[in-house]
């Protein structure tokens, strides 16, 4: 058993003074966060892309003929500290971030691509990569090994190796001001997020006395941090979709919906209207370059949906199928809420969470303050490392002495079979205004082989914006937040059971259309008494989460499961119609959004709404033309987890097929091929279907 010796240095000695290119030696040779300081980052990019640029001069100016070892092998190998540099940087970017820590990523930015377009458009490179790929016939490589030769011809194809000299010039500038503009994106969601508050006065108690103590407590806190008096509410999830839950001041809530909703729309001083634009456009234009209808068609060349005909019909099918039951949830919760408030007018959407958690009330004598006190998060935590520990022999070990970048984070230390150091895990719960909203999985450092031929394990992290504990009270979490949590600890696991030689195809390195399999497919455990038995209890007085109040979670959940799911879905119609566009958009955003969800649309339009423009999935990060993958994967992880549900929920032997066969396996072979070697077959939609309670003989 390791516990905190150094491994497989990672940097060696390049400038002492400087953190990033230092030798670590630090437990496990992590990042050494406590001695990073935003003056450190741009002088580790310059040696880190000068470092990568020399590897590369020296394998185009090897006078030996190309081979899979001098060229392809090289290339994969290339970038280990620039790798270790844009880890560290970027995860940081997301969850502590500073207005210095923006200005490096606006400098860096146009440096990174323009590395990368020396790369991809090196002539001479890709000369000796393709004189490896065309003899790859007569190569006896193994598995992963084809699939990075492919990869890499690929990829170098579909960064413009093959175009003309002037044509490169062009694809240089787009893919320039492209990068530059999804990061100005980010930047503005993020300012537009931070900037609103909704401060209730002191003198107005009794807009906040009929909510629960929680919500009043984390607003209380949220006041107190801001140096403000009251009570206050903020764009970020654990602040306002409580207050839209059990708050009744409907003309308050419908102010911060529409403040949610109308970020970087209605907001000039962080307007992204302009930029989506500009970026749709862009993006039509570098596809067209490389000969290719429409960026969608461009993107899904490389999923397991192949073409923009099958996502199309994949989501007119599942919508047909499902809209019927979407509306019946729809008008069942508008006429439940208009019989308890005849003037409410029309159903609108700031009133959907507050009515939505009555009726659960009401018809399944339900409410999230039942659930939560069975879900605080340290027991929610075990409660996961206990899943991964059933179902795959996986332990955990805190660590507190590893350098953590906010003193937030937790550190555990994991191990597999036969004890072996799996990799390490970050575990950051709280929302602050250094951090982005929402909750993804990311690492500082994935896994590999290096030079030396040493195994180098991954550094995975896990960002989640849950509720805060109170002075009265520990992190309570909603049954959504636990469920997320299932979620991004499903993508950590694909990361820590990376096995292979080269990074860019071991852990969630996968096709899009598949990487959302293993976080969905723990989400299934969120509802089995059998796993919630084992560590579910009450904060206060350590009683076992009822049966009953399972079954009532059980049934409550397949209600609006449908509505919930033309909602995504409407998402994915977004994604779709952004990127399938064959000229640029004329029209105004919102309207263009409207027309493209129109028949998934079930609430009246709301006029000065806009998601696009804080659609950060697919304008600032790398969902474009592939939303639809969570729909997509949903049908993998239904499909998957009937097999559990068949040969029980803690099988080891499924758990380990699912272990050997998708997760240490990464991209290494096609998506299809991995799942077929797990469950036998191809996917069946009905799985799914069933869980949302559509009757397979509606379809």
């Amino acid at each position: 058993m390791m516990s905190t010796t150094v491994q497989n240095t990672i940097i060696g000695g390049c400038d002492e003074s400087n953190p990033l290119l230092s030798t670590y030696n630090t437990p496990f040779n992590t990042p050494p966060f406590e001695k990073i300081e935003v003056k450190h980052y741009a002088p580790a990019f310059e040696v880190a892309i000068k470092e990568a640029r020399d590897g590369v001069d020296e394998i185009v100016s090897n006078v030996e003929d190309p081979t899979f070892g001098n060229t392809i092998e090289a290339l994969a190998q290339n970038e280990v500290i620039l790798s270790e540099v844009i880890g560290i940087f970027f995860a940081l970017h997301s969850a502590e971030t500073s207005d210095e820590m923006e200005e490096v990523a606006t400098d860096i930015q146009p440096l990174l691509t323009e590395y990368s377009n020396d790369i991809s458009l090196n002539e001479k490179l890709f000369e000796r990569v393709k004189c490896v790929y065309e003899g790859r016939a007569e190569l006896q490589l193994d598995s992963e090994q084809v699939m990075l030769l492919e990869n890499t011809y690929k990829g170098f194809a579909r960064s413009g190796a093959a175009l003309s000299g002037e044509d490169k010039v062009i694809y240089r500038e787009l893919t320039t001001e492209l990068s530059s503009l999804t990061l100005k994106f980010q930047q503005n969601l993020l300012a537009a997020t931070n900037s609103y508050v909704l401060n209730i006065p002191e003198s107005d108690s009794a807009k906040v006395a009929e909510l629960p103590q929680f919500v009043i407590e984390s607003m209380e806190v949220e006041a107190k941090e801001r140096g403000l008096s009251g009570w206050c509410v903020t764009l970020q999830f654990p602040s306002f979709y409580p207050f839209l839950t059990y708050s009744s001041q409907r003309d308050l809530k419908e102010q911060v919906w529409r403040a949610y909703n109308s970020r970087c729309f209605a907001d000039d001083k962080h307007s992204n209207v302009e930029i989506v634009k500009r970026v749709a456009e862009l993006r039509l234009k570098v596809a067209n370059l490389l000969g290719y209808k429409t960026y969608a068609d461009y993107v899904l060349e490389e999923r397991m949906a192949e073409s923009v005909e099958a996502v199309d019909t994949f989501l007119d099918n599942l919508l047909e199928s499902t809209q019927e039951y979407a509306v019946e949830d729809f008008n069942v919760l508008k006429e439940y809420a208009l019989s308890k408030d005849n003037s409410l007018g029309d159903f609108m959407p700031w009133d959907f969470p507050y009515y939505e958690e009555k009726y659960k009330s009401d018809k399944y004598a339900l409410n999230e303050e039942e659930i939560k006190p069975y879900l605080q998060l340290e027991n929610a935590s075990k409660g996961v490392f206990l899943l991964a520990e059933r179902l795959f022999n996986l332990r955990f070990v805190e660590n507190s002495s590893v350098p953590k970048y906010h003193q937030d984070v937790k550190v555990y230390e994991v191990y597999g079979d036969d004890d072996k150091y799996m990799g390490l895990l970050y575990m950051d719960f709280f929302p602050r205004a250094s951090k982005r909203g929402g909750a993804w999985m990311t690492t500082f450092r994935e896994m590999f082989v290096d030079k030396q031929g040493d195994e180098v394990r991954p550094l995975v992290s896990v960002c989640c914006n849950f509720t805060k504990p109170t002075e009265t009270e520990p992190s309570l979490l909603t049954f959504d937040e636990f469920t997320t949590l299932l979620h991004e600890f499903g993508h950590a696991l694909h990361g820590l059971f990376a096995e292979g030689k080269y990074s860019s195809i071991t852990g969630t390195n996968v096709y899009r259309d598949f990487v959302e399999l293993p976080s969905q497919l723990l989400e299934n455990w969120a509802t089995e008494r059998e796993f919630l038995d084992l560590w579910a209890v009450h904060y206060k007085t350590g009683e076992r989460m009822p049966a009953a109040l399972i079954d009532k979670i059980v049934t409550a959940k397949r209600f609006n499961a449908a509505y919930a799911n033309s909602r995504q879905i409407s998402f994915g119609l977004n994604d779709m119609a952004w990127h399938a566009i064959t000229s640029p958009i004329t029209d105004s955003i919102d309207k263009f959004e409207q027309k493209a969800t129109e028949k998934s649309r079930l609430f009246p339009i709301v006029e000065g709404s806009c998601m696009s423009t804080a659609f950060a999935h697919i304008f600032a990060g790398g969902y474009a033309a592939g939303y639809y993958s969570y729909k997509w994967a949903e049908v993998l992880e239904a499909d998957a987890f009937s097999l559990f549900k068949e040969k029980g929920i803690f099988n080891v032997d499924v758990a380990t097929a699912y272990k050997n066969n998708i997760l240490t396996k990464g991209g290494t072979l096609h998506p299809m091929d991995l799942y077929v070697n797990f469950r036998g077959g191809k996917p069946d939609v009905t799985a799914l279907l069933d869980k949302m309670g559509v009757e397979r003989n509606h379809l």
